[in-house]
């Protein structure tokens, strides 16, 4: 399923290629064979054709025991990549190019791209299965969650006999539950008979977005992910820097009129400074717009609601387009948050949290972000229930952290900031 899933995906960015480079030489030579006039166009178009099979294959491998879903980041990631590749290639062949032609080919397939995974998202499609485990809490996710068909669950100990399993059935297996021997031998010859055996965490993560803390066992399954992840470390921490400073004039002047906001509305300092939780557990001090009316005595950690009542009136519309968390790039470029990760908690709902959910510690294995896959998808945590469900986001980003969720995530982040809307 995922090599099919990969090559529609691939499939279909290469008509998308195709057609744009048609639309481009409209544009760029009001023909569509621009071939006629200037053989050299050959080359180039050669170039981008491999470009675009280069970032597919990249893409491909990073790609792999992640998300079956088409991404608007990895839309974006890809046309990057492509563009790169033909730059260089480019410089190093010194052969015939247009500038308005290639310009136009990416603003072309980059829509494109976007358009045809809107569509794929959007198809209602589903996937049956069958359920071995004893998870309830599991299956119920799974038969809320939209592509998901739950034909039934099975008692890993049973002793009763299963039919085989229909074309197109997927068999979910709970690896930690007891199998019975009946079960365990169900398993081995659906199995042998090729037909689509995967365990339930997989099949959760890729209908949830979100990680089965009861399928973890030691907490070496995210450890080892983020190893693998390593190489691409030094890029997310460059693509931070550089990313905070070319929107530097457009930020500085959105913070000024945000502080002066704040310094009117209330009394009390302009800037809230709290010591947060960072990247293997070490504190440092994050920074935003104060949004709450000044209480020095208030000490203790506590949660913060949509509609809470100790939000300064004016604030609410600062908070509602995120502008009080414009501090936090100061934090971006001294290396305590980046701009995609689980968010920093407090220190005393940190030490709390360690000991009363399992594998809690384990979001402090990368650098907490200013947005994150749990606040695009959950919102606020308002107690120890929303935390759990907040964990399952943060752990899931952990395991599948690659450009193209940080792109889907920023993305999705910069739409809420335009709209005032969405999950935080």
């Amino acid at each position: 399923m995922r090599l099919r899933f990969l090559r529609a995906q691939a499939f279909l960015d290469m008509v998308t290629l195709i057609v744009s480079m048609l639309v481009a030489s409209m544009i760029s030579f009001d023909t569509l064979f621009p071939w006629q006039f200037e053989p050299q166009i050959w080359s180039l178009l050669m170039i981008m054709v491999a470009g675009l099979a280069g970032a597919e294959w990249v893409g491909s491998r990073l790609l792999m025991g992640g998300p079956l879903r088409p991404g608007y980041g990895r839309a974006v990631a890809v046309t990057l990549m492509v563009l790169g590749a033909t730059a260089l290639a480019l410089i190093a062949t010194r052969v015939y190019f247009s500038r308005s032609f290639i310009g136009w080919t990416m603003a072309c397939f980059v829509l494109g791209a976007v358009i045809h995974r809107a569509w794929l998202r959007s198809r209602p499609w589903t996937e049956a299965m069958v359920l071995i485990t004893g998870e309830q809490a599991l299956v119920d996710d799974l038969r809320d969650a939209p592509h998901a068909e739950v034909l039934s669950v099975v008692d890993p100990a049973t002793e009763d006999r299963l039919e085989p399993l229909e074309p197109g059935v997927v068999l979910g297996v709970d690896l930690k539950a007891a199998l019975s021997g009946r079960m365990a031998q169900y398993v081995s010859s659906c199995t042998l008979a090729g037909l689509d055996v995967r365990p339930i965490s997989q099949i959760y993560e890729a209908h949830t977005g979100r990680m089965p803390i009861v399928a973890l066992a030691e907490g070496w399954e995210l450890s080892t992910p983020v190893l693998r992840t390593a190489p691409y470390l030094p890029g997310k921490r460059l693509f931070d820097i550089l990313a905070v400073l070319v929107t530097a004039p457009i930020t500085l002047v959105m913070a000024g009129v945000t502080a002066a906001v704040t310094r009117l509305s209330s009394p009390g300092p302009v800037i809230f400074c709290q010591v947060r939780v960072g990247r293997g557990g070490s504190h440092f001090t994050q920074y935003k717009f104060r949004s709450m009316w000044h209480e020095p005595d208030q000490q203790e950690a506590s949660f913060t609601s949509r509609d809470d009542v100790r939000v300064v009136p004016v604030a609410r519309t600062i908070r509602r387009f995120r502008l009080d968390e414009l501090p936090q790039l100061w934090n971006v470029l001294k290396g305590d948050l980046s701009l995609v990760g689980p968010r920093p908690e407090q220190v005393d709902f940190v030490e709390r949290f360690d000991r009363t959910i399992p594998f809690y510690s384990q979001r402090h294995l990368v650098r907490p972000g200013c947005t994150g896959w749990a606040q695009v998808n959950h919102g606020y945590a308002d107690g120890e229930a929303g935390t759990v469900d907040k964990l399952t986001y943060d752990l899931f980003y952990i395991r599948h952290m690659s450009p193209w969720l940080d792109l889907e995530i920023l993305g999705r982040s910069f739409w809420t900031v335009l709209s005032g809307f969405g999950a935080r």
